[in-house]
């Protein structure tokens, strides 16, 4: 499936999944599509990642380990539910602050009500707003965050560069995402589950498959490994590597601000 990924230089703004859209039509498209799994998304998860995606996160906040520290600030970005958000403030044992920024509503209101559940909520903060154009002044935040939502972002190389202006000097970014799978045999079993199974499972969870069918073809079109790192570092950062997960299945990249 690598020569369906589009490539360093751009193409998702225009990609809903294998479909070509109009550059500015597709937001709405992946809005509506989040609007629908919603109160599902953390079984969502579990369907597109058979459950490993819980370890891949722990990963991702190892990777950062926020520090005890009252005055550490960290920029979650498609993080409505609040998993990344609730782990980050966890590890930093209660006490890091954490604004969850998501550009749909119900992904919101699912994480906000979540936060009060685990009383947790005074060190959260939820803005709905679009990752390309965080509505923050410069230099706000110690850590940027997300997990599997760079890709539904249709201008990335906006939000990228987005996150390094309101990450401080010395800033991390950490970007969780699925990626191409590097295994050839893993590779063949990962294409029959992620288009024949995924959509008939999403199907019988919320009564919808093409969602998970838009999903998947999602990951399809995200840069490979290599391509998305030079995206970043195009974005100004500096020091970026990736470690892949799973054999490619997700793959975390870095980079800080220096």
């Amino acid at each position: 499936m690598t020569d369906s990924r589009t490539r360093a230089d751009g193409g998702m703004e225009t990609s809903f999944g294998f479909r070509d859209v109009a550059d500015g039509d597709k937001q709405p498209l992946v809005n509506d599509v989040f609007h629908k799994v919603a109160k599902r998304y953390d079984i969502m998860n579990d369907v597109m990642s058979a459950g490993l995606h819980r370890a891949w996160k722990a990963g991702m906040v190892g990777a950062l380990n926020p520090p005890a520290n009252p005055d550490y600030h960290v920029l979650d970005v498609a993080g409505g539910t609040g998993d990344i958000a609730f782990r980050i403030v966890d590890a930093s044992k209660g006490l890091a602050q954490a604004t969850v920024l998501d550009i749909n509503g119900s992904m919101l209101g699912v994480g906000e009500e979540r936060a009060q559940k685990k009383g947790i909520a005074e060190n959260l903060t939820f803005v709905e707003a679009n990752a390309e154009e965080l509505p923050f002044e410069d230099k706000t935040f110690d850590a940027y965050t997300i997990a599997f939502g760079i890709r539904n972002v249709p201008h990335i190389d906006r939000a990228l560069s987005e996150a390094y202006r309101v990450l401080k000097r010395g800033g991390r970014l950490l970007v969780l995402e699925f990626s191409e799978v590097e295994a050839p045999i893993l590779d063949k079993v990962y294409d029959l589950w992620s288009f024949h199974a995924i959509p008939h499972v999403g199907k019988a969870i919320a009564g919808d498959g093409e969602p998970y069918r838009y999903l998947v073809e999602s990951i399809r079109k995200f840069p490979n490994q290599g391509d998305f790192a030079k995206m970043i570092e195009r974005a100004g950062f500096s020091r970026v590597k990736f470690t892949n997960y799973s054999g490619g299945i997700a793959a975390l990249h870095s980079g800080w601000k220096l």
